[in-house]
């Protein structure tokens, strides 16, 4: 890992030496941030440090730690000496990442911020420091997500120790389902073989079983088994050094037509994993995902009409909501997904996919997700009943699939020019 992480810090601090140079700056500013507290409660809401600056450490950044970029100079982190008997101390971490570092222990109240250049400017939660004399910088937050989006290969091999801690919770997670155990059982089942708490989880797990599994982001985990557990739609990831993996997987027990639409969203799946190689713009791959997921219902019976009159429609949408994927990283939905350059320019969605959260055209090693879902969404259905005149949908079909819910399987993918390399696949290949 050392060398990786020295040629990690190196890159970054190329990239913000450049920064530095194009707004004017002599040193950057990055603070993780504060922890913040339920209301009228002493009790803190879980902490996550910003990914500016938790990009620069192979470690969970804490609370109150500055980072001080210069150029030509080795970068200072600032590290927070805590006075406390209330909770456990607070080490340095050791080890070689060290020798790329000047480390200066500093309570609260030091003053160590009055020795910084003049143009200093600062990047992540706002704070009491910046009133003194340091402030923020038009244009300098877009300039650092924007790059972002193309990782270097300590921060690969840091998603791929991510994907691999999930999987193991996928398979204990889809075992459990298999035994009739609960969603909370499910959910415990996961964060056990993964080796994280749920305050680790880059996200929240969805584990919805049955009608669950047609809420996008259901966020509930039900106590009780359920007699007849027909469908487990697992969404779930694990963190490495702040990195996180974002899989989503769909388990029935019987081998019938619903496996069978499993087996051809699977499929299509995996055709867009290959589709999308550098230089593919992800707003053609999510049309491509339409197309292919028009061409489902039409073969599983579930709409009659042609695919061109299914587009021109808007039937897809109805069944697959959501956009094909995003940038994945630090975080779940990594920054900059619709920029068009380092100076904040914004490539938005359009109407035909209002929620599509990657409009980039994909460069080598960029991580992304690709999560085509098909779902069974009983107010989107209405809605479609009412508004759209001959829509050739079987309703009858349709509710024969309702008490299943929906699908969605989601894979990560580092992007290469002739074959990505799904990272997801490849843990599971490993594993099972």
């Amino acid at each position: 890992m050392n060398t990786l992480y020295q040629q990690h810090i190196a890159t970054l601090m190329q990239r913000y030496e450049n920064a530095m140079v194009h707004f004017k700056l002599e040193a950057i500013v990055i603070a993780s941030g504060h922890k913040t507290y339920y209301f009228q409660d002493d009790h803190s809401h879980p902490f996550h440090g910003y990914s500016g600056a938790q990009q620069w450490l192979p470690f969970d950044i804490g609370a109150d730690t500055f980072l001080i970029i210069q150029p030509g100079q080795k970068p200072t982190l600032v590290w927070p000496i805590r006075d406390d008997f209330w909770h456990a101390p607070n080490p340095i971490p050791e080890g070689e990442w060290q020798n790329n570092w000047h480390i200066e222990p500093a309570r609260r109240d030091d003053k160590w911020f009055q020795n910084l250049p003049k143009q200093s400017a600062w990047l992540g939660p706002k704070s009491d420091l910046e009133k003194r004399d340091i402030t923020s910088c038009d244009g300098l937050n877009a300039y650092v997500d924007f790059a972002k989006a193309v990782k270097t290969p300590f921060e690969i091999q840091a998603l791929q120790q991510a994907s691999q801690s999930a999987v193991h919770g996928h398979l204990a997670a889809k075992q459990a389902f298999l035994e009739g155990k609960s969603e909370l059982d499910i959910h415990l089942a996961f964060l056990s073989a993964s080796q994280q708490t749920s305050a680790q989880e880059p996200y929240p797990g969805i584990v919805g079983l049955n009608e669950h599994a047609a809420v996008l982001h259901y966020e509930h985990k039900a106590i009780n088994a359920l007699p007849n557990s027909r469908t487990l739609l697992i969404d779930a990831g694990a963190n490495c050094h702040g990195y996180a993996s974002d899989i989503t997987r769909t388990y029935t027990r019987h081998q019938d037509d619903f496996s069978a639409l499993i087996t051809g969203l699977d499929t299509l799946e995996q055709s867009l994993c290959q589709q999308a190689t550098t230089g593919v713009a992800f707003r053609d791959l999510h049309q491509s995902c339409l197309v292919d997921v028009a061409q489902l219902l039409k073969d599983h019976k579930i709409c009659s009409l042609g695919i061109e009159e299914q587009l021109e429609k808007r039937i897809p949408q109805v069944f697959f909501p959501h956009g094909l994927g995003h940038l994945l990283g630090l975080q779940v939905h990594d920054v900059g997904g619709h920029q068009i350059d380092s100076s904040g320019q914004l490539s938005m969605p359009d109407d035909h996919a209002p929620f599509l959260r990657l409009t980039r055209t994909l460069e080598e090693d960029m991580i992304i997700t690709i999560e085509p879902g098909l779902y069974f969404i009983p107010m989107l259905i209405e809605k479609m009943q009412a508004e759209v005149a001959h829509h050739g949908c079987d309703l009858e079909r349709i509710q024969h699939f309702m008490p299943f819910g929906g699908i969605r399987i989601e894979d990560n993918l580092q992007i290469k020019s002739e074959s990505s390399i799904n990272l997801t696949r490849q843990a599971f290949q490993a594993l099972e």
